[in-house]
């Protein structure tokens, strides 16, 4: 799926470029149970976006040694800022393929304006830029990404399967995975507690 394909919606509804999906205790697929998704493409075409609450099992330096961005003896000079990015399980579809979302004071030609302050980088030499000191100030590494057909998304909501809000900038890059499904729900005033036990009751 292309992000660029997405970004051009035609059909006079709102798109949800810019917003978090925040996955309701109803949600059936597994994979995302208790998620926030940052949608960065939504059109009537479909949707794209990423996980950004869930951790993989390697961390941004391991994965610039797995690059040969970086070797071993050379890890120890990454720069504060790349030791400390997230690397999270973008999405079930193209799970060994590499995304940057990243704060907008960092462009390429490959990057994508999203909105507001955030941009999305799908390219190598994002990741090169980072272990240099010269990438954006803040960053997230996600592998994978979640796609919706046409439609499909808009049916998803409709059987409450996600809450939508706007997508807050310091939630995105928050290093605090566990803490960014609360946190995103009290956008909307909602106590993650309370939407467990009305689910219960449903």
């Amino acid at each position: 799926m292309d992000v660029d394909t997405l970004k051009n919606r035609t059909d006079g509804t709102a798109s949800l470029e810019g917003h978090f999906l925040i996955a309701m205790p109803g949600m059936e697929d597994e994979r995302f149970s208790r998620s926030v998704v940052y949608i960065c493409a939504h059109s009537a075409s479909g949707a794209m976006g990423f996980i950004i609450n869930k951790a993989q099992d390697l961390t941004f330096p391991d994965l610039l040694r797995q690059l040969d961005i970086v070797s071993s003896s050379e890890e120890i000079r990454l720069p504060e800022k790349g030791m400390e990015i997230s690397v999270c399980q973008g999405g079930p579809v193209e799970r060994g393929r590499g995304f940057v979302l990243h704060s907008d004071d960092y462009d390429s030609e490959s990057t994508v304006q999203v909105d507001g302050r955030i941009a999305l980088t799908p390219t190598l030499d994002i990741l090169k830029s980072i272990s240099r000191g010269i990438g954006p100030d803040s960053a997230i590494m996600v592998l994978g990404y979640a796609g919706w057909s046409a439609g499909q998304l808009e049916t998803e909501i409709a059987a409450n399967g996600w809450l939508t809000c706007p997508a807050n900038f310091d939630i995105v890059f928050d290093r605090e995975l566990d803490a960014k499904y609360a946190r995103a729900l009290a956008i909307l005033g909602v106590d993650p507690a309370f939407l467990a036990s009305e689910a219960g009751h449903a």
